[in-house]
């Protein structure tokens, strides 16, 4: 047998088992009623309009789209993403030639850490926040500093006072990770003031912000709010966002924003990657969003997904026993409960998994070990049966859980 130890790269074993890998394995046992992926709904996939399309699209574009393509991705979807970023605000360094096309937002989040992390550098990020961007930049061997949320999203005056405190350390701070719009897991949103202080800071300590933006289309209570790039007048905000939660995530297409300079590292960065996402998905996308067909469709979603969150939200209401705290979602795709603190829920997953109901512990999220009695629960992919039941079952483990605790 072969010693790999003795040949993997001090990198290579520094890596953890990754919670998403786990997750997607959950979702392919039929018994489970999972909470836990973000996973869209199968029924939202516009399948017969995407039937016409492709085949228009191998009739017109066939021996170029079959071809490899420009690593920044082709011209036609990335002058539509330019136009319809400047509409939403983002005036300011978001024209075609600052728009590359990646291979979903995880490729995306890992060139950011590739082209800014050094091993040992600070990322500054939300506590909890998103599994993707913390496994992307662990990868490369950065210190992960969590600055906790409120009910707005990252508290950027608890932000400013860790920033002050590390370089008072001569500690190396690289760029502040952030998903203001129904932030993952935790479903804040940040308000247009606090947006705009985010921007402020970065300015004042010379930092750059990882604006992550996969749920901003997917709104059932409030209207369109400008992303942080909307507010970046100097090139310091790299804005990304994916054709996963809106079309398809099978189509593995997602886009990133960036100032000319970044923009040259990331596709020498792709370049080593993949060499250029696949074409065929991008023509694909362009012509649904040049058919006119891309904003009924996000309504559609919204309205398939809004019901669907109600249900989750009365559901736990009417099954969890009291002292859960959980504040509504106005958008995206996730609840996030916390539990009475002597309740573990990376301890709980086990009883929950027998009972054929699954979710993502809180600790998965949250970069200094805390989260311990939280869970994220997703409400997009499950039927309307499904979240009832699902959640009645959980309600179950959760109250012999508390009355286990409570003797």
């Amino acid at each position: 047998m072969v010693n790999f130890d003795q040949l993997y790269s001090d990198r290579a074993g520094k890596m953890r088992k990754s919670e998403i890998r786990e997750l997607l394995k959950v979702t392919q046992d039929p018994e489970i009623i999972s909470f836990a992926g973000g996973l869209p709904n199968p029924l939202s996939f516009p399948i017969q309009d995407l039937k016409i399309i492709v085949q228009n699209v191998l009739n017109n574009h066939g021996k170029v789209a079959l071809q490899y393509g420009a690593t920044q991705g082709i011209n036609e979807l990335r002058e539509a993403i330019a136009e319809r970023s400047h509409k939403e605000g983002m005036t300011s360094g978001a024209s075609a030639e600052n728009v590359m096309i990646t291979s979903g937002s995880q490729q995306a989040l890992d060139a950011v850490g590739k082209i800014f992390l050094n091993p040992g550098d600070i990322a500054l990020v939300g506590l909890p926040s998103y599994l993707g961007g913390i496994n992307a930049f662990r990868s490369y061997e950065a210190n992960l500093v969590g600055i906790p949320l409120d009910k707005e999203g990252m508290q950027v005056d608890l932000l400013e006072e860790k920033i002050k405190e590390l370089i008072a350390q001569d500690m190396s701070v690289k760029f502040i990770y952030t998903i203001p719009t129904f932030q993952n897991p935790a479903g804040t949103v940040m308000p247009e003031s606090r947006r705009k202080k985010l921007i402020d800071v970065a300015h004042e300590y010379n930092l750059v912000i990882i604006e992550d933006d996969p749920y901003g289309k997917l709104r059932y209570d409030i209207p369109a709010i400008k992303p942080i790039k909307a507010f970046d007048d100097e090139g310091r905000v790299i804005y990304m966002s994916t054709f996963s939660k809106i079309l398809a995530p099978g189509l593995r297409l997602a886009w990133i924003i960036a100032p000319d300079d970044v923009m040259r590292k990331l596709a020498l960065c792709k370049q080593a990657q993949d060499l250029c996402t696949a074409p065929f998905s991008q023509y694909i996308a362009h012509e649904f969003m040049k058919s006119g067909s891309m904003d009924l469709h996000i309504m559609k979603i919204c309205e398939m997904y809004k019901p669907k969150r109600d249900i989750m939200m009365h559901s736990m209401k009417k099954y969890f026993p009291e002292g859960y705290i959980c504040n509504k979602p106005k958008g995206g795709m996730f609840a996030w409960v916390t539990l009475p603190e002597q309740i573990d829920t990376e301890a709980m997953f086990l009883d929950a998994f027998k009972e054929k109901v699954a979710y993502v512990h809180g600790k998965a999220f949250c970069v200094d070990g805390g989260g311990g009695s939280s869970m994220r629960l997703n409400f997009s992919y499950s039927t309307n049966e499904q979240l009832d039941t699902g959640m009645k079952r959980l309600g179950a483990v959760i109250e012999r859980k508390m009355k286990v605790l409570c003797r």
